[in-house]
């Protein structure tokens, strides 16, 4: 179940969230820190994924490549791709 969290109501939604998608109810973006399954303020820039770059305004969308929405359930072949890619760009030729 995915839930909004400024309005806490429940969104539906399936797919990819892009970076202008908005809540229905409340408008403010879905794609950003306060939105994802990663966002810890107890953590080291507030994210749990250590590799993502530090985003400042937590509540405003980003171009985060680590996003997946909380409570959202990311398919297998999703994780596959962006590791498979994540491991091509560590180790492309320049």
């Amino acid at each position: 179940m995915v839930r909004c969290a400024f309005c806490n109501r429940e969104i539906e939604f399936e797919g990819r969230v892009s970076r202008s998608d908005t809540c229905p109810h409340c408008g403010r973006d879905l794609h950003c820190c306060l939105q994802c399954k990663f966002y810890d303020p107890g953590s080291y820039n507030e994210c749990k994924e250590v590799v993502a770059e530090r985003v400042v305004d937590k509540e405003k969308e980003n171009f985060c490549d680590y996003f997946i929405l909380k409570g959202a359930e990311e398919s297998r072949s999703e994780r596959t791709a962006a590791t498979k890619q994540a491991l091509e760009d560590l180790f492309k030729k320049k």
